[in-house]
């Protein structure tokens, strides 16, 4: 087991490294403008992003693939998806989603 100092050490390096790659990124932002097309198309990151880490959970909550009425997980993010879709209303796209998944997790089991 590492004693007290080793990890005040390892954490400060972790935060000098993470800082350091940030500021030097930030601190020249403001001296470049990027292309209008490649704003647009950052705008998708946090969409993409989001999907890749929801997905797998949604499709395969049991470590295989399952796309069955029986999946709870699958039936809150089609209600989800219905709503956010046809609403555009986050807030309730969220609160849809959550009660259909603990609804149909409680009707399933």
């Amino acid at each position: 087991m590492p004693d007290t100092l080793s990890l005040i050490l390892t954490i400060l390096g972790m935060f000098v490294v993470t800082f350091g790659i940030r500021f030097i990124l930030y601190a020249r932002a403001h001296r470049m403008q990027l292309p209008v097309w490649l704003e647009e198309a950052l705008a998708y990151v946090p969409v993409a992003v989001l999907t890749a880490i929801i997905m797998p959970m949604i499709l395969m909550p049991n470590k295989h693939l399952e796309l069955s009425w029986q999946n709870p997980w699958l039936l809150g993010g089609l209600a989800a998806f219905i709503i956010g879709v046809s609403l555009k209303k986050p807030l309730l796209t969220i609160a849809v989603g959550v009660l259909v998944f603990f609804a149909s997790k409680f009707l399933l089991a």
